[in-house]
C-alpha cells in the first residue's frame, strides 16, 4: 500500500510517482482561499476531468438495483479475509493488474479490521464492504486500472464528506490516488471523523482566508471553459509581441526621439514607450519643445496622429460600417467584432492588433455593472477608431516600425481610456500630455510610464505649424499665475471667465424680486462655481394683479426694474406664427434621432449665431437641446413641437442675441419682461422663448394684471413662481417703461443732510 506524506508546495501533486519521496501519495483537506490556491484548484479540477473523479456533493448510497445487479453477479458471501477481497475484486473490477488488485484488497481489509476492532460486527462489516465495492463499481470504476501508475489518478471531492465515505476515500488513496477535499465551512465537521488527522492533512499557506462568496466547483467549471472560449476566439496567436517601456531612460521627449533600431534585437518583440506628461518642466520653452518634437518625428519618417484635447467620436457612416450581429454570449459578440479588424498587407500585425483589442475588451468585461449591451458599444466605438487611425499609423507596415499617438490634454471619456490602452499594445508610440495640473488624467494602465514635473501651462493646441508656436515671457508666465490665484475660488472673476453654466431658478417673495433684480449673479443666494461650470440662481415668475388697483404705482414700480439689459415686450404674441422663419425649413434636417445636429447646425448657410463667441454657441445649443430632452414645452417629442423650438431658438431676435453674446456669467444677467395686458392668448413661440432664456440665464417675468391664462397654458409642468400681489385690473396700457435717468445734480442741503 502506498503511504501518504506532506507536500512541500502545492505543484507537488502534479509531481509523477517515480519523482516523489518513498513513492508517496498526498490526500489533503482545503479550508481557505488565497489566489495561489485558487489557481491550484483549477489546475486540479482539470487534471481530475482528464484522469480521475470529482464528486460535487455526497457520493450516492446503493439503491436497490445496484445491490441486486451486484448480488446477481457476487453472491451473497462475504469472508474478513485479503484472499476473499482479491478474488472477488477480480471478477469486480477486472481491469485492475494483480499488483492494483493487492493494493486495494489490502486497503480495503485494513479498513475493515479497524471497524471490527471499533465493535462494528459480522452484518456490519459485510454492509460496508458492499457499500465500498458499488461505489467502487459506480463512482470510480473509471480509474481502477490507474490507481498506482506514474501519473497518479486525482479525486477531487467538495462539500462535507461522510463517515463511510471517507473511509473509501483513505482505501483509494492507499490504493495509490492523490486526493483533494474542499471544506467552504472550515475543518470542523471533517475532525468529528478523523480527530487526529490520521487519514488526510489540513493545507497551511500563508495569507488563507475563507472562500470567496459562491464560490464553487461549478464556477470554476465556467471559468475554465470561458479560458477555452477565449482561446477559440484569439485564434491563430501572432509572434511577435510588446516590449513596452522596459527600454526607456525615463527622459519623456527624448525616449520617443530613439530609433526604433536601436530599442532592442529580439526580431519576437517590438519596442515600443507608452507614458503620461504631467505638468511642464520650463513654460518658456514648452511650445516650442512641443512642435521641434513632432518636427523632428515626421522628419525620421515616423508615422503621427496628433489628438487636441479629445479623439471625435465615430461618425454615423463609421459605425454603420461595422459588421455586427445581435448576440447572446460575449464570446461569441467579440470573436464576431474582431473580424472587423483586417490589416491584409501583413497578417502579423492584423493578430497583434487583434490580440490587442480582445486583450482590453476582457479586462473591461470584468467592471462592476458591465453587460454584453454597454460591452458591445464600447467594441464598437473602439473598432471604428482602429479601422480610422490604422491608416494613418500604418499606411504600409513592415517590423520594427513603431507609429507614435500624441494626446493633448487628459484623456477622460471612457471609450477614449480603452483605445490608448490598445494603441499601448501594438506597436505604437503613446504619449499622453497634460500639461495643466489643473485638470485630472482618469488613465490607469499597469504599463503606463509616468513623469510629472511642479510647473503648469494652459495648452489648448499642439503646435504643429510654425504660426503656432508663440512664446511666452517671463511676465506673461507670471500674469499668468497671478491669475490663478486671484481667480480661483476666491469669488473674485475676471471678465468672460467662464464659458458654461446652468441656471436653476429661485424661488422668492413678491418683495424679493425688487432686491435681487439688478445684483450681480455672484451675490444672489446659491451661485457657485464647480469644474468650470457656473450654477446661476435666476428669477422665473408671473405677476398677477394689481397691489391696491394703485395702476400709477403698479407702473412706477415696473419702471424701477427695466434696465439696459432688459428686453420688453409689450404686443401679444410677440412672435406670430405666421411671421416669415427660414429656419422652418431645415428643423428636420437640424433635429434627428433625438439629438441636435451640431455640426450640420453650424456649416449651414442659414445658420444665424456663427458671428457670437464659440463658448455661448455651444451655450445656447446645449440649451435647445436640453428644453427638448426634458420635454418643457407640450407636444415636445410627441406632435412635432420639438421642430417648433428648434426653429424659434435658431430665430431670435437680433437685440436678444446681443444680450446673450455680451452675457457674464458672474456678473448682472439680461432680462425678460413680458406684459400681457389684454385678452390675447400668448403664443407657443412666446412661450418657447421664455423658458428657452430661463434656461440661457435670463431673469424672466410677465407681468399680468388681468390674472388671465399666460405662458403656464403650454409648460409640462411647473416652472416659474407665480404672485399674486393685489386685484385683477383690465384694459391697461402699457406706459412708456424707458429707464429713468440718474439725477446727477444735487443740491448743498442734499449733500449735507441726504435726500428727504
Amino acid at each position: 500500500m502506498f503511504v501518504h506524506n506532506k507536500i512541500q508546495k502545492l505543484n507537488d501533486f502534479f509531481a509523477e510517482l517515480d519523482s516523489r519521496p518513498d513513492k508517496c501519495v498526498y490526500f489533503y483537506r482545503i479550508n481557505g482561499y488565497t489566489e495561489e490556491i485558487g489557481q491550484f484548484i483549477q489546475k486540479y479540477y482539470a487534471t481530475a476531468r482528464l484522469s480521475g473523479v470529482i464528486i460535487e456533493g455526497r457520493i450516492p448510497n446503493p439503491d436497490e438495483k445496484n445491490l441486486d445487479y451486484y448480488e446477481e453477479i457476487m453472491g451473497r458471501n462475504f469472508q474478513m479475509s485479503v484472499a476473499f477481497i482479491s478474488y472477488s475484486l477480480k471478477k469486480w473490477l477486472p481491469r485492475m493488474n494483480d499488483y492494483q488488485r493487492e493494493n486495494m484488497a489490502n486497503s480495503i481489509y485494513n479498513t475493515l479490521d479497524t471497524l471490527r476492532k471499533s465493535g462494528k460486527n459480522d452484518n456490519m462489516l459485510k454492509n460496508a464492504y458492499i457499500k465500498f465495492m458499488c461505489w467502487l463499481y459506480y463512482k470510480f470504476e473509471r480509474i481502477a486500472n490507474l490507481l498506482g501508475e506514474n501519473k497518479l489518478p486525482k479525486i477531487l471531492y467538495e462539500g462535507e464528506v461522510s463517515n463511510y465515505e471517507l473511509l473509501l476515500l483513505n482505501v483509494l488513496a492507499s490504493a495509490g490516488c492523490d486526493i483533494v477535499l474542499l471544506q467552504y465551512n472550515g475543518d470542523a465537521k471533517y475532525l468529528t471523523l478523523d480527530a487526529s488527522s490520521q487519514m488526510s492533512d489540513s493545507l497551511t499557506m500563508p495569507g488563507m482566508q475563507a472562500f470567496p462568496q459562491g464560490f464553487s466547483l461549478k464556477r470554476v467549471r465556467d471559468e475554465i471553459q470561458h479560458a477555452l472560449n477565449k482561446e477559440r476566439i484569439y485564434g491563430t496567436r501572432p509572434q511577435i509581441v510588446n516590449c513596452t517601456n522596459a527600454w526607456i531612460e525615463g527622459k519623456g521627449f527624448c525616449d520617443f526621439k530613439k530609433s526604433v533600431t536601436t530599442r532592442g534585437e529580439d526580431p519576437k518583440l517590438f519596442y515600443n514607450c507608452y507614458y503620461r506628461i504631467n505638468g511642464v518642466e520650463d513654460k518658456r520653452t514648452y511650445i516650442n519643445d512641443l512642435y521641434q518634437l513632432q518636427l523632428e518625428l515626421r522628419n525620421n519618417n515616423r508615422k503621427l496622429v496628433i489628438i487636441n484635447e479629445t479623439i471625435p467620436p465615430p461618425t454615423m457612416e463609421e459605425i454603420e460600417a461595422v459588421k455586427r450581429k445581435n448576440y447572446a454570449k460575449i464570446e461569441d459578440m467579440l470573436l464576431d467584432l474582431s473580424s472587423n479588424i483586417r490589416y491584409t498587407t501583413n497578417i502579423e500585425l492584423q493578430r497583434v492588433m487583434i490580440k490587442s483589442f480582445l486583450d482590453v475588451m476582457f479586462q473591461e468585461e470584468k467592471l462592476p455593472d458591465m453587460n454584453i449591451r454597454k460591452l458591445t458599444n464600447k467594441a464598437v466605438h473602439l473598432i471604428c477608431w482602429i479601422v480610422r487611425y490604422q491608416k494613418e499609423l500604418f499606411p504600409d507596415w513592415k517590423m520594427p516600425e513603431v507609429g507614435c499617438f500624441i494626446h493633448l490634454g487628459p484623456c477622460k471619456n471612457e471609450n477614449e481610456l480603452l483605445f490608448i490602452k490598445f494603441l499601448a499594445r501594438i506597436p505604437v508610440d503613446v504619449l499622453i500630455l497634460n500639461p495643466n495640473l489643473n485638470t485630472k488624467c482618469s488613465l490607469e494602465d499597469s504599463l503606463l510610464y509616468e513623469i510629472s514635473f511642479s510647473e503648469s501651462l494652459q495648452v489648448d493646441r499642439y503646435p504643429q505649424e510654425s504660426t503656432d508656436v508663440q512664446m511666452g515671457t517671463i511676465a506673461y508666465h507670471a500674469e499668468r499665475e497671478l491669475d490663478s490665484i486671484i481667480y480661483q475660488d476666491t469669488g473674485i472673476y475676471r471678465n468672460q471667465q467662464y464659458g458654461k453654466a446652468n441656471s436653476i431658478t429661485l424661488q422668492t417673495m413678491y418683495e424679493e424680486i425688487q432686491i435681487l433684480w439688478k445684483e450681480e449673479l455672484k451675490y444672489r443666494p446659491n451661485f457657485s462655481t464647480d469644474n468650470g461650470v457656473v450654477l446661476l440662481p435666476v428669477i422665473f415668475a408671473k405677476i398677477s394683479g394689481v397691489k391696491d388697483a394703485m395702476v400709477s404705482k403698479y407702473w412706477t414700480a415696473i419702471r424701477e426694474l427695466i434696465t439696459d439689459d432688459t428686453f420688453v415686450v409689450k404686443t401679444v404674441p410677440y412672435i406670430d406664427t405666421t411671421m416669415p422663419n427660414v429656419i422652418k425649413n431645415f428643423a428636420t434636417e437640424f433635429y434627428k434621432n433625438g439629438r441636435l445636429q451640431k455640426k450640420t447646425i453650424k456649416e449651414h448657410s442659414s445658420y444665424p449665431y456663427g458671428f457670437l463667441r464659440e463658448e455661448m454657441q455651444e451655450h445656447i445649443l446645449d440649451k435647445l437641446q436640453l428644453m427638448i430632452d426634458q420635454k418643457l414645452i407640450k407636444g415636445t417629442l410627441e406632435n412635432g413641437t420639438e421642430y417648433t423650438i428648434v426653429s424659434t431658438i435658431l430665430n431670435l431676435p437680433k437685440e436678444i442675441v446681443r444680450l446673450i453674446q455680451k452675457f457674464d456669467f458672474t456678473k448682472a444677467n439680461p432680462k425678460f419682461v413680458y406684459f400681457n395686458t389684454g385678452e390675447k392668448m400668448i403664443s407657443l413661440e412666446d412661450s418657447i422663448l421664455a423658458v428657452f432664456l430661463n434656461l440661457v440665464g435670463f431673469d424672466v417675468l410677465f407681468f399680468v394684471p388681468t390674472g388671465y391664462q399666460s405662458v403656464e397654458k403650454y409648460l409640462n409642468k411647473r416652472l416659474m413662481e407665480e404672485h399674486q400681489i393685489g386685484e385683477y385690473v383690465y384694459d391697461l396700457r402699457v406706459p412708456n417703461l424707458s429707464p429713468l435717468p440718474a439725477n446727477t445734480k444735487t443740491s448743498w442741503r442734499e449733500r449735507i443732510f441726504g435726500k428727504r
